[in-house]
């Protein structure tokens, strides 16, 4: 269970493109405003991603992702943002953040349990 996890590789897809377009939605890839005008800062795209490392850090607590569906997780996010219209680069930068957030939140909880 540890390397492939217990949730559904359905699941775990359909969670990587809702973080996606709910990335796309409040920090478009086409242009630096939102559907409501607001402009896209670099503050705001830190709020956003922050916003959706918690979600992603709640889903692997409550789903115990191994490290299979956090592979797919991140692949399956990457990709959606690149069909989303997100240049590659981006995709993976963030893509590589998620997975690391993902994995030191589990490194921190191992920790916790050894003292």
């Amino acid at each position: 269970m540890g390397i492939f996890g217990s949730v559904s590789v359905k699941l775990v897809d359909e969670f990587a493109k809702g973080l996606a377009q709910q990335l796309a939605r409040q920090c478009p890839p086409e242009g630096d405003k939102t559907d409501h005008g607001q402009r896209v800062t670099p503050k705001k795209l830190v709020a956003v991603t922050e916003d959706m490392f918690r979600q992603a850090a709640a889903f692997n607590e409550q789903h115990r992702l191994g490290i299979y569906k956090k592979a797919r997780l991140g692949n399956t996010f990457r990709w959606e943002l690149v069909t989303l219209g997100y240049e590659k680069p981006f995709a993976e930068d963030v893509t590589r953040r998620l997975i690391l957030q993902l994995s030191a939140r589990k490194a921190k909880a191992a920790k916790k349990s050894q003292k």
